[in-house]
């Protein structure tokens, strides 16, 4: 059962000296004065280690920055040369790097392997990928199907044919999944493990899935229904991080809704309608039943589908896996 909001790891300090304390002797007289002594030598290094990791998440952001900085310096010279479809996956592969790459530099700085922080290379498109890939597009496609039976949302018929069809849906499925790496590294990967051992997981995933939602602000046509769910849908990924150890669930998922709305039942996706959609679909009715201009996610049934699958994956994943190191 989930009840510890961070377990601790066999070197978590308290936790051995704990042991070491309940091992010692009643009547010892020679380790009484460090024994009292340790309440106030536990809270300073406890300070010490949330200004250290809190400095080490800024470093972090600073760096990811930087490095797009400079990616778009060097990719500007391709713009006139690129339709807009290709200049956009150009820029999503650059913000992907630009948030992967300083954790590589950071895992370097501070001696631990990349893959704590979320994506192990040895499970790289293994099973939990495809696994979120299917909860994702099921979730979603619940929604729709409601949305349809509920008289405000029509399936229309195809705006693509041939070729077409089989080339927008590999092109929108490259593009979502380096969101999916961009989005979730950078806001539940290196970030949710710093700022989770300075003030535990919970806490860190409500912060950051607060930030989450707040970003989604600058998308154009959202609302602050939409808002609210992004930042809800965040923190159920925080989730599905914690259950399952690893942040390639999440990146299924991520991929799987994006790709769903932008594709394949072509409605907007956090206010943004993409071209090369595959049907031409619509909505008419209340916007807090078909969420306006904001697509599903602006939908009042989205809180719907957010609580079942939360209360689904905690059935699922009964077992906390994720731990800092």
């Amino acid at each position: 059962m989930d009840n510890d909001p961070l377990p601790r790891t066999s070197a978590d300090p308290e936790s051995t000296l704990s042991d070491d304390m309940k091992s010692e002797p009643a009547n010892s007289t020679l380790l009484s004065v460090p024994r009292a002594s340790s309440p106030v030598n536990r809270h300073v290094s406890l300070g010490k280690r949330d200004l250290y990791h809190g400095a080490f998440w800024l470093i972090y952001l600073a760096m990811a920055w930087f490095v797009f900085e400079i990616e778009s310096w060097l990719v500007a010279s391709f713009r006139s040369g690129l339709s807009l479809l290709w200049w956009r996956l150009l820029i999503e592969g650059c913000m992907m790097l630009a948030a992967i790459l300083p954790g590589f530099a950071m895992a370097r700085i501070e001696g631990r392997s990349f893959g704590v922080f979320g994506l192990p290379a040895h499970r790289a498109f293994r099973r939990n990928l495809w696994v979120g890939t299917l909860w994702g597009i099921a979730s979603l496609s619940v929604l729709m199907l409601v949305l349809h039976v509920a008289g405000v949302f029509e399936f229309g018929t195809f705006a693509l044919h041939g070729i077409r069809i089989f080339k927008f849906a590999a092109y929108y499925a490259v593009l979502f999944l380096l969101t999916g790496f961009f989005e979730e590294f950078l806001v539940r990967g290196y970030s949710q493990w710093a700022l989770a051992r300075v003030m535990n997981f919970w806490p860190a995933a409500a912060f950051l899935s607060i930030g989450f939602g707040c970003i989604h602000g600058a998308n154009p046509g959202e609302s602050k229904t939409g808002l609210v769910a992004a930042g809800l849908i965040g923190f159920f990924l925080c989730l599905t991080l914690r259950r399952t150890g690893d942040l390639w669930w999440a990146v299924g998922f991520h991929m799987a809704w994006d790709w769903g709305e932008s594709y394949l039942y072509s409605v907007p996706d956090s206010g943004a309608l993409l071209p090369g959609h595959l049907l031409n679909s619509s909505f008419h009715g209340p916007d807090w039943l078909t969420g306006g201009t904001v697509g599903p996610e602006g939908s009042y049934l989205v809180f719907v589908v957010i609580g079942a699958l939360w209360v689904a994956f905690d059935r699922a994943y009964p077992d906390v896996k994720y731990a800092t190191k």
